[in-house]
């Protein structure tokens, strides 16, 4: 995900309060390598690392419209902000029951997987060691339910029905580790560690530091050293405002809708 890159970022610097909060700790949290400021990049597939980071995005009150497990393509994640702008719109529309606003919820976001571009799915696609963790850990899971011959359904595809099943809960009620649940508890794709073709130098990675809640990883049944041959494999791209406020205040520190 790069927040660096047009149309995203000119919607969070202009109509969001943005900010963070360390999951590390939280019996949901995952673990990574070390990841330095200036340290190098490399592409990955929507919604990977769901354990190590989640995008909520809020309304004001804090009920939580829409969340990303894992990281988004720009170009994806501009899409969800606009889901996330649409039903802010419902949330603070005081005509419609409770009732009524969650049933809004649930058929706006089943709705949204039918707009996403072939390509949107292609960048969603779990990667072969995350697929082959839940094939052997959780074989009920919903990745399946459907889908016959061991087929897996798409990350964008599953995150809007389990959003479907939570509408509109206050983001202290959300169940973070159900909702973000799903492939390796520990992700890491050795970025600092690969020469000029890609690889990874195994000897000088075996020794990387960790971040994270690296007990929990262990006891979720995570194997430091991955298959290399799965590791990075595929399995098979007047102005309307965005929910926010055009003027933050200074020195805020909040996150979500501005009041």
């Amino acid at each position: 995900m790069s927040l660096s890159q047009e149309p995203t970022l000119s919607a969070l610097n202009k109509y969001f309060v943005c900010g963070v909060r360390d999951i590390t700790g939280e019996s949901y949290a995952g673990a990574s390598g070390r990841h330095d400021n200036f340290g190098n990049a490399i592409v990955t597939t929507n919604g990977a690392g769901p354990h190590n980071i989640q995008i909520f995005m809020l309304a004001a009150d804090g009920t939580v419209l829409n969340c990303l497990p894992g990281y988004w393509s720009t170009q994806d994640l501009y899409q969800e902000i606009s889901l996330a702008y649409q039903l802010n719109q419902i949330w603070q529309n005081q005509s419609l029951s409770v009732g009524d606003k969650q049933t809004y919820f649930r058929t706006m976001q089943l709705a949204h997987i039918q707009h996403h571009s072939p390509a949107m799915s292609r960048r969603s696609r779990m990667q072969g060691f995350d697929l082959q963790y839940e094939k052997e850990h959780r074989p009920n899971s919903d990745f399946f339910s459907g889908y016959p011959n061991g087929r897996a359904k798409t990350v964008d595809v599953v995150m809007h029905q389990r959003m479907a099943a939570r509408p509109f809960v206050a983001y202290e009620h959300f169940d973070v580790a159900n909702y973000c649940d799903y492939g390796k508890p520990m992700y890491d794709k050795e970025e600092d560690y690969r020469d000029s073709s890609g690889h990874v130098d195994q000897f000088a990675a075996r020794g990387a530091p960790k971040l994270g809640n690296l007990e929990s990883t262990s006891r979720k049944g995570y194997r430091e050293q991955p298959d290399p041959r799965l590791w990075g494999q595929d399995q098979s791209g007047t102005s309307r405002k965005l929910w926010g406020q055009e003027q933050m205040p200074a020195g805020s520190t909040t996150w979500g809708l501005a009041k």
